[in-house]
């Protein structure tokens, strides 16, 4: 049990403060699986390292934190900050304005299924405080999805933490699942609204 040993030789402590380092630094854009980390957090709990609420408290913390940051960058500096030689290459012009497209398509539902997808979220996140979304706007899609998303993640790892490379799949097909539902949902009402539209623009 090579993962196990090396969960054992941290203090729950330091798992927390871990746990929430590297949520944190996966809302700021860095290609580090979130996925994994929730997984590790519910299989600590499991193993009675640390409590299964305070990991799902720490992870969802570290989760809307960092989905926050990014989006204030966003607000406060917008393309300034992409100029830079380290954010540029997180959020390159190309990702931004396609994201600045989709906004204007899909609208704030883009928020809601960017927590499911990467490598696309933080140029959704820092694209939105750009554009001036309300925070509070924000703060309700993203955090829709961190509900559903974090504490399924942490509990599948919690109560099934003896099938964990099982578990870690079916997440991931879930996911999956919930993005191609999402997008669906999405191109039938632009749909709806592209026949309305053209009707009355005919009558």
């Amino acid at each position: 049990m090579d993962i196990l040993d090396f969960l054992l030789s941290f203090s729950s402590t330091t798992l927390y403060f871990i746990g929430f380092g590297i949520l944190l630094a996966c809302g700021m854009g860095l290609p580090i699986p979130e996925d994994i980390t929730l997984l590790f957090g519910g299989w600590s709990a499991y193993f009675g390292l640390t409590s299964l609420w305070g990991v799902m408290g720490v992870a969802l913390s570290g989760v809307i934190l960092g989905d926050s940051l990014i989006f204030f960058l966003g607000a406060k500096y917008g393309r300034r900050l992409t100029r830079k030689w380290f954010f540029h290459k997180l959020l390159p012009d190309d990702r931004l304005n396609d994201v600045r497209e989709k906004f204007h398509k899909k609208g704030n539902k883009l928020i809601f299924v960017a927590r499911f997808m990467p490598g696309f979220r933080a140029a959704v996140f820092f694209s939105a405080g750009t554009l001036h979304l309300p925070y509070r706007v924000f703060l309700f899609y993203d955090g829709l999805a961190a509900l559903l998303s974090v504490p399924a993640i942490v509990s599948a790892a919690y109560f099934f933490g003896d099938e964990f490379d099982k578990v870690k799949r079916i997440i991931q097909r879930i996911e999956h699942g919930i993005v191609y539902v999402v997008v669906a949902i999405v191109l039938a009402v632009l749909a709806k609204w592209y026949i309305t539209h053209r009707h009355l623009k005919r009558n």
